[in-house]
């Protein structure tokens, strides 16, 4: 069995009382959280901030205290860890990486909860919005 590793973040923008967070609509046709594959010596946060930057062209400041594993197979004889991270998008416009990224938006949290494709997309995302909702 092949395993894989990637790191991502729940990616937000907005304050308690109007908060959004970013979807990703892939060249694939899914939706899904902004993640990807670790490169050479990379730590997780380094992987996170370099695939927000290439994917959206945003720039992020991470919330200490998040961090949340999912596992799952993407094809047969793989297995994928991701290591996601919350994190604060600055203001500034989205610029997609046309490669991978087909459409991006910041959403509020139940259009957001109802595009992500995966359920465990679905399942971090609800977990850190309740990270943010405890502080």
């Amino acid at each position: 069995m092949k395993r894989e590793k990637s790191c991502g973040a729940v990616i937000f923008r907005g304050n308690h009382t109007d908060r959004t967070y970013l979807v990703l609509r892939s060249t694939l046709g899914h939706t899904t959280l902004c993640k990807g594959h670790v490169e050479g010596n990379e730590t997780e946060r380094q992987t996170a901030v370099r695939e927000i930057g290439e994917e959206t062209g945003l720039t992020v400041a991470f919330e200490e205290g998040f961090r949340q594993i999912i596992t799952y197979s993407p094809r047969p004889e793989v297995t994928k860890d991701v290591a996601f991270f919350l994190a604060r998008a600055e203001e500034g416009p989205i610029v997609c990486q046309p490669e991978e990224v087909a459409e991006a938006a910041f959403l509020p949290y139940d259009r957001a909860l109802a595009a992500l494709t995966h359920p465990s997309d679905r399942e971090v995302l609800a977990a850190a919005r309740a990270f943010l909702e405890e502080r």
